[in-house]
């Protein structure tokens, strides 16, 4: 039998072998492993996802790592697909632009760069982009689209060709993909090696202190291995030849931070945000393995809630369904039990309707099925995008169906408490 994960010992970042176990999380598929009619016969194996923080350096991460050519080879995502997340790419390469005084000419490589959206940005502005995504059905559409990727994992020796080619890199950028490699001493090394000598490395990741404060689930799948914070990230950066020189956190995808680093010593001055933002860790003492534990606590009693809401309804025979096919949402089902009480899922998305969930394999359905069929209630899955949600699907909750959401806590809204302005207040269970 092939063997498609394996479970690392030593901290990611400083290599240390001394991890707890602070975060546990029931097994899942790969959380966007939706497959066609045709293969729900065919049984999807689970992959750990329990989250283990670093003694010596903090660093929380999963140690149990699927194998990345089962992850990314084909991909469904694309980000050109996502218009806040366009947006906010704009926003962002605008600022590199800024902050950098970019010349015409020089060249920005993007690691994992999808469908090369923000890379327009850069190009539209006279630069030379270059993409770099193992996903070859998201590369050959970047590459239809003008945006030149090659569809390839980023290693040393691909940075030393590109350099080899093009000479060095004005920019690397690697966004929402320096938390997917295992190999992160590596990564590191090889965007130093690709960086010019006044070259900067930005790369944003999903924040530590909101995955916490916010419960940010849907951050946690197979893909993102590491948890970043700034303290054992400054540590780390060093440790391998460059130098964070500034931070931001942003709100995309419910809490993200933005940093920039370059080659130790080089031209830039360190930002206050830095040093305020490993402050601001040490005051919610962030890398004690306690304040993950708390953490886990209150999943618990999330998941204990939801459990039991659904299920008692579902017992007494009301028709459940789900909302939203996103990749978060396969953990709920897993962690929370609902696999057997989810009757079908709703999703937006043409490329996600007539598929069926991983694992549990339960039916996408054109959004209309909530009026079509009629379900007692919605349980929202896409939980980040809750208010969206209902304030678009009102009229299933005038004709009398129900949403329920659990974040930030477990709350069920009807058409009474949606009158008002915003969502008003929940309902009454």
């Amino acid at each position: 039998m092939l063997i498609h994960h394996h479970h690392r010992t030593t901290c990611r970042l400083c290599e240390a072998n001394r991890l707890d176990l602070v975060v546990p999380i029931t097994p899942t598929p790969m959380a966007d492993a939706y497959v066609p009619a045709e293969q729900r016969a065919e049984v999807q194996p689970c992959y750990p996802l329990d989250m283990y923080q670093c003694r010596a350096c903090g660093h929380v991460q999963l140690l149990d790592v699927v194998d990345p050519q089962l992850l990314f080879r084909q991909y469904s995502y694309f980000s050109g697909r996502s218009s806040g997340l366009v947006r906010h790419f704009e926003q962002y390469a605008e600022n590199v632009i800024r902050k950098t005084g970019l010349a015409t000419g020089t060249l920005v490589v993007d690691i994992g760069s999808n469908d090369g959206c923000f890379l327009r940005f850069f190009q539209d502005r006279g630069l030379r982009v270059l993409g770099v995504d193992p996903a070859e059905n998201v590369a050959r559409a970047a590459n239809e689209s003008g945006i030149e990727t090659l569809p390839e994992f980023f290693d040393a020796a691909l940075a030393a060709r590109i350099v080899r080619e093009r000479g060095p890199a004005q920019v690397v950028a690697a966004n929402n993909v320096f938390a997917h490699t295992d190999d992160m001493a590596g990564m590191a090394d090889a965007v130093r090696s690709l960086l010019a000598d006044d070259g900067v490395f930005v790369f944003e990741v999903s924040y530590l202190l909101d995955v916490i404060d916010h419960m940010l689930l849907g951050t946690i799948f197979h893909e993102h291995l590491c948890y970043h914070s700034v303290t054992p990230l400054d540590a780390f950066l060093g440790r391998h030849g460059m130098e964070l020189i500034d931070v931001e956190r942003v709100s995309i995808q419910g809490g993200s931070l933005i940093g920039m680093a370059q080659r130790a010593g080089g031209p830039r001055a360190v930002a206050p945000a830095v040093g305020e933002l490993k402050a601001l860790e040490d005051l919610r003492d962030l890398h004690n393995p306690a304040t993950l534990r708390a953490f886990s606590s209150r999943l618990e009693h999330v998941r204990s809630g939801v459990s039991s809401l659904l299920r008692g309804l579902y017992d007494r025979g009301h028709v459940i369904a789900g909302f939203g096919a996103a990749r978060g949402g396969t953990l709920l089902m897993y962690h929370f039990g609902l696999g057997d009480i989810l009757a079908f899922i709703v999703d937006d998305s043409p490329g996600k309707q007539g598929l069926f969930s991983p694992g549990f394999h339960i039916p996408v359905l054109p959004t209309g099925a909530l009026y079509d069929r009629r379900p007692d209630y919605a349980f929202i899955l896409a939980w980040v995008h809750s208010r969206t949600i209902i304030q678009s699907h009102r009229p299933y909750l005038d004709a009398g169906g129900r949403f329920i959401t659990c974040f930030p806590k477990i709350e069920t809204w009807d058409a009474v408490s949606m009158k008002g302005a915003g969502c008003g207040g929940p309902a009454n269970q």
